[in-house]
């Protein structure tokens, strides 16, 4: 990225709106702003950050384009920390793409995914964890997990992240320090501190570690798949849930022979809800496609909602499917218990014709939920790159603390300390204390432009 280049998009969602905003950033921003927006005195360039003005957007040739407001922002008080100015001017794809083609025209440089939020990293603004979270925060399909990425946009998990590089950096430095001295000089125990230090660190990096899970289910929803037997209800019951008809609903057993997907939110989760082909022995080749199918994703989901015939309870072939299931997944639910119910201690009982027992069954499922979640008093969700750079390094300085233990003599300290540096590097590529192209290409090209 060239500091010469001043940048412009749209920053608001395409389609029709109230107002469509197109932000400029960099060196040149005002004196594109001046070229182009005509207001009263005095001009934008000479206009006070945290000001704007009322006027017209006008062409290359003087006729106007759109009324609009002008936003001056100079830095490092902006969102980039480079001078900025923000044309807000009426909602709509075509006006907008006029005002966009006009700012370019004066100068600016069509900016790429993400641009914006790179450059308030490259300035100091954000840390990298942070710029993931404007991210999420945009992505976010529940109000836990809006709650989740502005605490990481505040810095709840960087915060954290840089605390264990600081101790990982601290052991690393002690154990390069004995690398100066001869296997004579060094005294005796001055070890045992750090793998003291070294055996807290790990305990951060587990403690990191264990807030994937709820980041995967905020993330990217929690897998919850709907099971049985055919003619039990399950596509009612997603049907229920969803709140409208959206499975085909036939009392002919074997309807379903295919997955069918659909998103909602239960208690701040929002779940990936899947309806799948009856589970049975048939001569159907395509019915049997959709069992396989059924089978594979139980296999992944983070959740089982298993049904059976309330009248019954599980028979012979429902036990046998539910012994293959994790127990701790799966909740048995006994379905038109309106027509009657035969009692059972562990199955939650649901009328999906009447909407009997759903509040009871979302109440279960979230709680299914929290249980695989653990808590913390520093709250923190990781995502799967934090995950994946974590464990590497925890591979690394666990390889360095066996050597430090197992050793009866002198561990070899160069190839340890090696490992610690290669550790305090993993865990500085998180929040961008240690980063490359490659790395910023990979996170930024994700986010929309404009942001």
């Amino acid at each position: 990225m060239s500091d010469a280049d001043t940048i412009a998009a749209i920053a608001t969602a395409p389609g029709e709106g109230g107002v469509a905003i197109i932000r400029i950033s960099g060196p040149r921003c005002f004196e594109i702003a001046d070229e182009v927006f005509t207001c009263p005195t005095p001009l934008p360039s000479k206009r006070a950050g945290g000001t704007f003005a009322y006027g017209t957007v006008r062409d290359a040739d003087g006729s106007a384009i759109d009324e609009a407001l002008l936003l001056i922002m100079r830095a490092p008080h902006s969102y980039t920390r480079e001078d900025t100015a923000e044309i807000q001017g009426h909602g709509g794809p075509v006006v907008a793409r006029r005002v966009l083609q006009r700012v370019l025209s004066a100068g600016a440089r069509a900016a790429e995914p993400g641009e914006f939020t790179k450059r308030a990293f490259l300035n100091g603004r954000l840390d990298l964890a942070q710029a993931e979270a404007v991210l999420d925060l945009i992505r976010a399909r529940s109000d836990r997990a809006a709650v989740a990425a502005l605490e990481q946009l505040e810095g709840a998990l960087s915060s954290r992240i840089n605390a264990l590089y600081d101790k990982m950096l601290f052991v690393a430095g002690n154990i390069e320090a004995t690398l100066d001295f001869s296997d004579q000089e060094i005294p005796e125990n001055v070890l045992d501190p750090v793998v003291a230090e070294l055996r807290e660190a790990l305990k951060d990096v587990d403690a990191l570690l264990a807030g994937w899970t709820e980041g995967h289910l905020l993330r990217e929803g929690a897998t919850v798949v709907i099971a049985g037997k055919p003619n039990v209800g399950k596509s009612t019951l997603m049907n229920a849930l969803l709140g409208r008809a959206r499975a085909i609903v036939s009392p002919q057993p074997g309807t379903t022979r295919d997955t069918i997907e659909e998103t909602l939110v239960v208690g701040g989760y929002p779940l990936v809800l899947i309806d799948t082909a009856g589970i049975r022995e048939t001569d159907s080749d395509i019915e049997r496609e959709g069992i396989r199918r059924a089978e594979q994703e139980l296999s992944s989901a983070d959740l089982c909602l298993y049904i059976v015939d309330a009248s019954t309870g599980p028979d012979a072939d429902d036990l046998a499917t539910l012994s293959r299931l994790d127990p701790k997944k799966t909740i048995i639910v006994g379905n038109k218990s309106d027509i009657g119910a035969t009692r059972w201690d562990s199955i939650i009982y649901t009328s999906s014709t009447k909407l009997i027992g759903l509040d009871k069954l979302r109440a279960e499922v979230v709680s299914r939920l929290d249980s695989g979640v653990p808590r913390s008093t520093q709250h923190a969700v990781i995502s799967e790159r934090h995950r994946a750079l974590l464990l590497e390094a925890k591979r690394r300085a666990m390889d360095a603390l066996k050597q430090l233990e197992d050793s009866a003599a002198l561990p070899p300290l160069d190839l340890i300390a090696a490992q610690l540096r290669e550790a305090v590097e993993t865990i500085g590529l998180i929040n961008g204390r240690v980063y490359h192209d490659s790395l910023l290409d990979a996170v930024f090209s994700r986010f929309c432009i404009g942001k």
